[in-house]
């Protein structure tokens, strides 16, 4: 099975997204923000295929997280999900490999998971 880390604050949006990709038979795990990402992921980097990472959280920002994510060159797919898509020429959100703005509708957030990790486990 695919391991996904989402890193999401929203509790709500969190849960949304967990649910509609476990069905899609995905493990998630969970981070509220950039730091507790950056903590599992030094934890065991080997083990997740994707991050989706959301840009404005508490505690690290998502482009302060992608930013020492690229310093520790781990090689893992980066997708920015957020509400803004005005950072979308930042630097930093350039070397994601796909920026997905927020929707109700988790389609285009799927097909790039699809596009980036291949067909569901």
């Amino acid at each position: 099975m695919q391991k996904i880390l989402l890193v999401e604050d929203d509790k709500r949006l969190q849960t949304l997204i967990r649910d509609e990709l476990e069905e899609e038979s995905y493990e998630i795990i969970l981070a509220s923000d950039g730091k507790q990402a950056l903590t599992l992921l030094k934890e065991g980097p080997a083990s997740i295929d994707l991050i989706i990472m959301d840009l404005r959280m508490p505690n690290m920002d998502g482009l302060d997280a992608i930013g020492h994510l690229l310093k520790a060159r781990l090689n893992i797919p980066i997708i920015i999900h957020t509400a803004y898509s005005s950072y979308k020429n930042d630097p930093l959100a350039m070397a994601a490999d796909a920026y997905v703005v927020k929707s109700h509708d988790l389609t285009e957030l799927k097909s790039k998971i699809r596009e980036l990790i291949g067909e569901r486990a």
